[in-house]
């Protein structure tokens, strides 16, 4: 069978954190892709702000290097659970994976989940020993439990026989040898390994087109864009085609641009044939999964599975006394057309109307997956506020069910009988507990989404900062009945708008924890704090000192408050109750009552314990 001899098609793998992004880096530096003038910067994939500022890749990116007369097609794909579709989607357009293990943590959650999905397709795998340098490095126990894992994971004979190059991306080194000593400045190990072990693609361009999209883009240029990879024929610009559509029927479109990628650039190009991964663009809504054909030899490929979402959340316009004092867009109708463009470049995502012409809900992957869209929207000058996030049950043969997550937890000893409390109370099933001689405990739980909700916070508190979590959806299970998690102290609720002052705060602190500094705007209903009881606490934070021109007999002392605790984006949704919203501007995040008016608040709460006593 002929093949393509000049070019590879690979993505690389990894569990978050293990070096992806950066071994991707030093292999465009060593490349001949680049010339001598261009300079590249650290995680030169990650282009979006947040990426780099998170260190995470969150959208799949495409580049590709050349390596003497070779082309090496490169996919760097998202190492979190919650962006697990991009990875699942990547692996239909390659031929082989780099699968990228820290030489010191090992497998962990996500490597199992990438590789899973990796010999699923029958991808050809090589192994990455990545950060070979890193205090502690253990490789060759690190290669035995990836081979433990393919073993568990099914792979077949010929995927066990896999190569193992051993790296340091940060430091742009590499060999075959597991002796750090070894270790040359160099990636050409990497490089003669792909080229010798990724199976070449097929030539079967001179039979009818079979075109698939795997991901979007989208450009206000040129509108969407479908990229993927050309399965068997060849396609130009100008061409007259046909795109099958997910539910079967047929719409045909002209080829106005086509893009190829190189380095880090897209660019355009007139033709492309099996094997090439590209972008298309001429057709406004291609969507994921459809396959562009002849338009007289309309032959679809397989679809591909995009995974539901598992968790939801309300997205509203902001009503709050502040609307308006730092974002610009704060109309319903700027909202939902940010939302649906949202859209075209996320299918993980759905956004569904409600009965209120200005609150929409948002479902996604996880609670990573929706916080940087709300991350996103601030940063555009929008304000918007949502409700506390919720999981997605589904029905299965008349009985409900609800999303469950295999979770494994790294901890220092002494934390574990801690750990393994909080995660019963979250109606977490310990599957497995190891203790290493290293002082660690590896502790892994079946548990369900929606007691994970919030547990990132109270789990660094109780291991000190010390402790690693990492979770992916592993199944649906049926509903735990009769429990309902999430936060079990109530909130300090301010009665009055105002500036909050030392003095007042000085007098509440004992009553909870607070949230705000002094000097900050408040408005009745507004949460700045949590309470030390199981109840709400309505509490006066803008009160001032009495002004007097008598002094006490102890003398005035120097007010002094403990230091506020100042919640992130993501504490702040783990806060949220029902009765709750996060109130989000470009400049502020102010959690609140749903209900303002204290007495409207009170009236509702002593309705519904009305109401459940009658029910």
């Amino acid at each position: 069978m002929k093949t393509r001899d000049d070019i590879r098609n690979i993505a690389i793998i990894a569990h978050v954190d293990h070096g992806k992004t950066t071994l991707v880096n030093e292999l465009l530096k060593q490349s001949d892709t680049l010339d001598g003038h261009s300079e590249i910067s650290d995680r030169a994939m990650d282009t979006n702000d947040i990426e780099k500022e998170r260190g995470i890749t969150i959208l799949s990116k495409n580049t590709a290097v050349r390596v003497g007369d070779k082309q090496i097609n490169i996919l760097d794909t998202p190492g979190h659970a919650d962006f697990g579709g991009e990875v699942e989607r990547i692996m239909k357009m390659v031929d082989g994976v780099l699968l990228v293990v820290d030489a010191f943590e090992g497998t962990m959650p996500q490597t199992r989940f990438v590789l899973k999905k990796a010999l699923e397709q029958q991808l050809v795998p090589i192994v990455v020993i990545n950060k070979i340098d890193r205090m502690g490095a253990r490789p060759q126990e690190v290669v035995d439990e990836v081979l433990d894992l393919f073993i568990e994971l099914g792979a077949d004979e010929a995927q066990l026989d896999f190569p193992v190059i051993y790296a340091s991306a940060y430091n742009g080194t590499s060999s075959m040898d597991p002796d750090i000593e070894t270790q040359k400045h160099s990636m050409d190990d990497v490089f003669e390994t792909i080229i010798n072990t990724i199976p070449a693609p097929i030539d079967n361009s001179d039979e009818p087109l079979q075109f698939q999209v795997s991901m979007l883009d989208y450009n206000e240029y040129v509108g969407r864009v479908g990229i993927g990879r050309v399965f068997r024929g060849k396609i130009a610009v100008g061409d007259q085609v046909s795109v099958i559509k997910l539910d079967g029927s047929v719409q045909n479109f002209r080829v106005s641009k086509l893009f190829g990628f190189f380095g880090l650039d897209r660019v355009e190009i007139e033709e492309a044939k099996a094997g090439d991964l590209i972008a298309v663009s001429g057709m406004d809504d291609i969507f994921v999964g459809e396959t562009v054909t002849p338009v007289d030899h309309q032959e679809a490929l397989p679809l591909m599975r995009i995974d539901p979402p598992t968790l939801q959340m309300t997205f509203r316009t902001n009503d709050s006394p502040f609307v308006g004092q730092d974002g610009k867009n704060i109309t319903a109708r700027k909202m939902e057309d940010r939302l649906k463009l949202q859209l075209h470049t996320d299918v993980s995502l759905k956004i569904e109307d409600t009965d209120s012409p200005d609150a929409w809900v948002v479902s996604g992957r996880g609670e990573l997956h929706l916080s940087i869209l709300i991350e996103t929207l601030r940063r555009e000058d929008y304000e918007i506020q949502v409700s506390r996030p919720e999981v997605i049950y589904r029905e299965l043969d008349g009985k409900m069910q609800e999303p469950f997550e295999s979770v494994q937890i790294d901890t220092p000893d002494e934390y574990s009988g801690g750990v393994i409390d909080t995660m019963a109370q979250r109606k977490g099933e310990m599957i497995n507990m190891e203790t290493g001689n290293n002082g660690q405990t590896r502790l892994t739980f079946s548990a369900p989404t929606r007691g994970l909700i919030g547990y990132d916070s109270q789990f660094l508190s109780m291991t000190r900062g010390y402790g690693i979590l990492n979770h992916t959806f592993s199944e649906y299970k049926p509903v735990i009945r009769n429990w309902e998690p999430g936060r079990r102290n109530g909130a300090l609720v301010s009665i009055n708008s105002g500036s909050a002052t030392t003095y007042s705060i000085m007098s509440i602190e004992e009553r909870g924890t607070i949230y705000v500094t002094p000097t900050t705007d408040i408005y009745e209903g507004m949460v700045v704090g949590q309470s030390s009881r199981e109840r709400d606490i309505s509490v006066n934070i803008t009160k001032g000192k009495a002004m007097s021109n008598v002094r006490s007999s102890n003398k005035d002392q120097t007010a002094s408050i403990k230091k506020p605790t100042i919640l992130t984006l993501e504490e702040s949704l783990e806060f949220l109750n029902t009765d709750e919203l996060l109130e989000i501007t470009p400049n502020n995040l102010r959690l609140r009552k749903r209900i303002l008016d204290t007495n409207m608040r009170e009236k509702a709460q002593k309705q519904r314990k009305t109401d459940s006593k009658k029910g």
